[in-house]
């Protein structure tokens, strides 16, 4: 694979799982089929929708440019060769946990610091009811200082081994999608209730009452440091 096809195919990757993303607040917003598993039963703001379009296509662009970029930049660091199951699993395991942790401790401060919530937080926590796509609804500074993290978690593995593109890519569509669900404002069973994985109702909780809950993969964060509810 080139270094073209690679970040063509980076790109493509994360187009599908937010057009999942985009099909999945459509039904949220537009039907009712998953109305009995809301967690907020108060209706969305009319026009909510297109009102938040603007400033998602905005960060959506942000994410396919650097993704892209990333992706192509990085070529000579991802391994295409075969690699043990294993190996790929623990990898983008591991990168989730740094990036995990960089994402709580940059999300605490948003909250803390009064200047950056005022200026910069404050415009994600206007969903109130979150609908699955405004988990990119945010300031673009907060968009892409929350890319930090799988940088770095990707930068931890780097020291020891390559990384293999397969945990590139299953990393960010997992993440992806793990982001889009928590944003739903759905508790749907079974994958709301993955012993560690924070849910939509831990998140949701955290847009209702702009406090607590900070981490957005693993839930063990805020217990750690007593900031879940």
């Amino acid at each position: 694979m080139t270094r073209e096809e690679l970040a063509i195919k980076t790109i493509l990757l994360l187009i599908g799982t937010n057009a999942i993303g985009l099909v999945y607040s459509l039904i949220v917003l537009k039907t009712n089929w998953f109305s009995s598993f809301q967690i907020q039963k108060k209706p969305y703001e009319k026009g909510v929708f297109s009102k938040r379009m603007p400033r998602y296509l905005v960060n959506f662009s942000i994410l396919l440019i650097l993704s892209g970029v990333g992706a192509y930049i990085g070529y000579p660091l991802f391994q295409q060769t075969e690699m043990a199951w294993w190996m790929i699993v623990l990898q983008v395991f591991v990168a989730f946990v740094f990036d995990d942790v960089f994402f709580y401790f940059m999300h605490r401060w948003l909250h803390e610091n009064k200047y950056m919530l005022k200026k910069v937080h404050a415009i994600h926590h206007r969903a109130h009811k979150p609908f699955p796509l405004e988990y990119l609804y945010a300031h673009p500074f907060e968009w892409m200082l929350g890319m930090v993290g799988a940088f770095l978690g990707f930068g931890i593995i780097l020291l020891f081994m390559p990384v293999h593109i397969y945990s590139f890519w299953i990393f960010g569509a997992l993440r992806n999608l793990h982001e889009i669900h928590i944003h739903s404002d759905l508790k749907l069973p079974g994958i709301s209730h993955i012993p560690g994985i924070s849910t939509s109702k831990n998140h949701d909780d955290h847009h209702a009452k702009l406090t607590g809950n900070y981490a957005s993969t693993f839930s063990w964060m805020d217990r750690l440091f007593k900031t879940n509810f």
